[in-house]
């Protein structure tokens, strides 16, 4: 199956090629200016992501010299597992909530590759189900947190290959990548390695965030 292919060369290439990337330590935040909540992908290696969520923590620490960062690794399984999704979903609203609570002055940016990015689908009220490896929604972040996510960042969206993409509220603060080809989020999409190559688009990302905060 192409699809699991795709995620099994995803697995291994994070691995071999990428391993070289600085990895920023994850933790519950601090109060920091900006916390950098990132989901990563299925079977991906890395702190936040070595294909994404690291090389784009990288790139915001250099644009946003003038304020301080934090970053929180979505904690779920990350694998083929019907609730993998689903447990993301939970987590990450979980943690952007708790730390709304904690931190009144503190902003977000959301940052999903691949099934990571259904989970910030999700979490933002965008529902992933039926994509490959999506679930329904099971948490979103309330009204009251909304206006304190600064940007959503996502790459290799599965949504995108049902013809879905984020709509609404974030809209305006969403960067959504899809490399041509991409099998994960391009319709009948037949390059593999398409999907791991977003590692180029980081400090595109870091600079459209740069922009929202």
């Amino acid at each position: 199956m192409r699809i699991r292919s795709c995620l099994a060369a995803l697995s291994l290439a994070g691995g071999a090629g990428l391993a070289t990337l600085s990895q920023p330590a994850a933790s519950a935040a601090t109060c920091s200016d900006i916390d950098v909540v990132a989901a990563r992908g299925t079977f991906e290696p890395g702190t936040l992501g070595l294909i994404v969520g690291d090389p784009v923590y990288s790139a915001l620490q250099k644009k946003l010299t003038g304020k301080s960062l934090s970053s929180y690794a979505v904690n779920y399984p990350a694998d083929l597992s019907l609730t993998s999704a689903a447990q993301g979903n939970a987590d990450l609203v979980n943690h952007v909530d708790a730390q709304a609570a904690a931190c009144p002055n503190q902003r977000f940016v959301l940052v999903g590759y691949s099934q990571g990015a259904n989970v910030v689908d999700n979490s933002i009220g965008i529902s992933s189900a039926g994509a490959v490896v999506g679930s329904p929604i099971v948490a979103a972040l309330p009204a009251a947190v909304e206006p304190r996510v600064a940007a959503v960042l996502l790459f290799g969206n599965p949504i995108r290959a049902l013809g879905k993409s984020v709509t609404g509220t974030y809209q305006s603060r969403t960067i959504d990548f899809c490399a041509k080809g991409d099998p994960i989020c391009e319709n009948g999409g037949g390059d593999v390695l398409a999907h791991l190559g977003y590692t180029a688009d980081a400090d595109a990302a870091a600079t459209f965030a740069a922009g929202k905060v």
